[in-house]
């Protein structure tokens, strides 16, 4: 099976420099400009259906493929982003003002956030989840997610993981294994 992984483009949370994770914000006008050119980077992939993550900054970018590609959009619950408890959705001046401890065992992706998601949670349900999308009978599909979901995989497959996924990325994968 060909996987496409598809970040999400930029949201109102980037813009106004927010700790993401687990909560809803919307695209960008830029963020949508950014996955116009995602979507035609992937027609004629022989993409057959689009997974996406139920947060709307996610569901906004499938729905842009979509549009583009003519392929149906499915949610699936497990595809979000880290919880990261009380940061969630906070600007990080104002999460350094009210939570400088945390904001700073932040920094480790090991240590769970107050009120967040722990690292082996996290890991656990997206791999979970993309093991239950890929064993479903399909040639190519594209899974539209957030950069922690996206990297997880990655992890998985043993592949290289970049620093950053950019706005709209695409990373394609081969297949997907269970690693043990």
């Amino acid at each position: 099976m060909k996987i496409f992984l598809v970040r999400h483009g930029e949201t109102t949370g980037d813009v106004e420099d927010r700790y993401g994770g687990s909560y809803d914000d919307h695209l960008t006008e830029l963020g949508k400009e950014q996955l116009a050119v995602t979507a035609n980077n992937l027609v004629g992939k022989g993409i057959e259906i689009i997974f996406v993550s139920p947060l709307i900054r996610a569901w906004e970018s499938a729905e842009i493929i979509k549009l583009k590609t003519g392929c149906p959009v499915e949610i699936v619950n497990g595809l979000e982003e880290r919880g990261y408890g009380v940061l969630s959705g906070l600007t990080k001046a104002e999460a350094l003002e009210k939570y400088p401890e945390v904001v700073e065992a932040h920094k480790n992706p090991l240590n769970t956030d107050p009120e967040g998601e722990s690292y082996d949670d996290f890991k656990n349900r997206v791999l979970e989840t993309f093991q239950k999308i890929t064993q479903k009978e399909y040639s190519a599909i594209a899974v539209v997610s957030h950069g922690g979901p996206i990297k997880q995989v990655l992890a998985h497959l043993g592949k290289s993981i970049p620093e950053k996924i950019g706005d709209g990325g695409i990373i394609e994968v081969n297949k997907w294994c269970t690693r043990e």
